[in-house]
């Protein structure tokens, strides 16, 4: 139950960010209705016509902003081509009529869905926290939100309280679907149309397998590196040791238990770098302790303190564990490395059929995906599961990265 609790209130806090957003840019779809409105009744008076194509940029404007906001929150919305060079063709353009509707409907329905949105849980925290700040109001002001009846002592703040009690519930139950109102127009309409959609992701998907074979042929040459330039080298020596106690047993016997010493050693460690080769290509933790096991160890064995918080209900595909896995690791060597950070935290989250990876340092900041930092070849690992992979590091710090990757429904 506890679990369950957790997971909806954390759901609902996404779908209050989800609502924000939707809030903000459904405030420049306004912006950009009421300047339609203008140049519409300019145009009625003959001197709008020169303002029209500014409408055509400020929706698709706007409506650019709205994908870069779903495709943070789902699957990737593509964008369009690019506008029409005449207003008649922009008129007969049905991605163009599409935004055009989408801007009118996120400015007005829209806007009333976020401010109700937001509206609910700044009541319930203002009824919760009433009882703290009630002697501020006259007995004869009534209450803050909806409460309309006469605030006397701490009994009547408490009153208060409770019904904030409520709209958090309420607030947990109706969130959630007013950010899936806001999101669903659109998905909708500013998607491109099929045809357009099929070529954009093909180019997508070959871009994506040509990332994927790079990483491939270099994720082979490292592995053809370690196992000639350590395990090979160890049993050669092995094997020159062995030779060396032969013949040290037909003349000088005294040696042959340290030269079967060191021919002992030299197997040992042959075998503890096999046992690494091994681990990067497919960690055995995983399967051993799951996704949330194998990253606990990963930060236990970090040389900065680390926290790792996973919600991952069930198991995803192994391809996937392991790209997760190998992310979180090549991200924590850099910030051992590069960050001078003297924390870091890794939150892994499944939400639908995506998995979110973060991590998150307190660093210097300033991180660049060239200069051998590892994080280019995170970017192809990513990409090439069809994932997603952003950075933000401002000079001074903190340093976030975010991976998103397709598990599965």
């Amino acid at each position: 139950m506890r679990r369950h609790l957790v997971r909806r209130l954390r759901a609902a806090g996404d779908a209050l960010e989800h609502v924000v957003g939707g809030l903000g840019t459904s405030v420049l779809a306004l912006g950009a209705v009421l300047w339609l409105l203008v140049v519409a009744v300019m145009c009625l008076a003959g001197i709008g016509l020169l303002l029209t194509p500014t409408v055509f940029t400020l929706t698709r404007a706007v409506a650019d902003r709205e994908r870069r906001r779903l495709s943070r929150w789902g699957p990737e919305v593509l964008g369009p081509p690019p506008l029409p060079a005449t207003t008649r063709e922009r008129l007969h353009d049905p991605a163009v009529r599409r935004e055009l509707a989408w801007v009118v409907w996120h400015g007005t329905a829209g806007f009333l869905l976020g401010v109700v949105g937001i509206t609910v849980p700044v009541h319930a925290i203002q009824n919760i926290t009433f009882p703290l700040w009630y002697r501020a109001f006259e007995p004869e002001d009534r209450g803050p939100g909806l409460v309309f009846w006469r605030i006397d002592d701490l009994g009547d703040a408490l009153v208060v309280m409770v019904i904030g009690l409520v709209l958090v519930v309420v607030a947990v139950s109706v969130v959630p679907g007013i950010g899936r109102l806001l999101a669903l127009p659109g998905r909708r309409l500013l998607s491109p149309d099929g045809d357009v959609d099929l070529s954009l992701r093909v180019a997508e998907l070959t871009a994506t397998r040509a990332a994927a074979l790079d990483a491939h042929a270099a994720e082979l040459r490292r592995i053809e590196r370690a196992l000639h330039d350590g395990t090979q080298n160890r049993l050669v020596a092995l094997t020159v040791l062995i030779g060396a106690a032969r013949r040290a047993g037909e003349r000088n016997p005294d040696a042959v238990p340290g030269i079967l010493d060191r021919a002992q050693d030299a197997t040992e460690q042959a075998l503890a770098e096999l046992r690494a080769v091994v681990r990067g290509i497919l960690p055995p933790v995983l399967d051993d302790r799951g996704l949330a096991g194998a990253l606990g160890g990963l930060a236990a064995t970090c040389a900065v303190p680390c926290r790792v918080e996973v919600d991952v209900p069930g198991r995803c595909a192994a391809s996937v564990e392991a790209t997760a896995y190998f992310v979180v690791a090549e991200a924590l060597t850099n910030v051992v490395k590069h960050s001078g950070a003297a924390s870091a935290a890794v939150t892994v989250r499944r939400v639908d059929d995506r998995l979110h990876v973060r991590i998150t340092d307190d660093g210097r900041g300033g991180a660049a995906q060239s200069g051998g930092s590892g994080l280019s070849g995170i970017r192809r690992r990513v990409e090439a599961y069809d994932g997603r992979f952003e950075m933000d590091s401002p000079p001074g710090g903190p340093t976030t990265l975010d991976v998103e990757l397709p598990c599965g429904s």
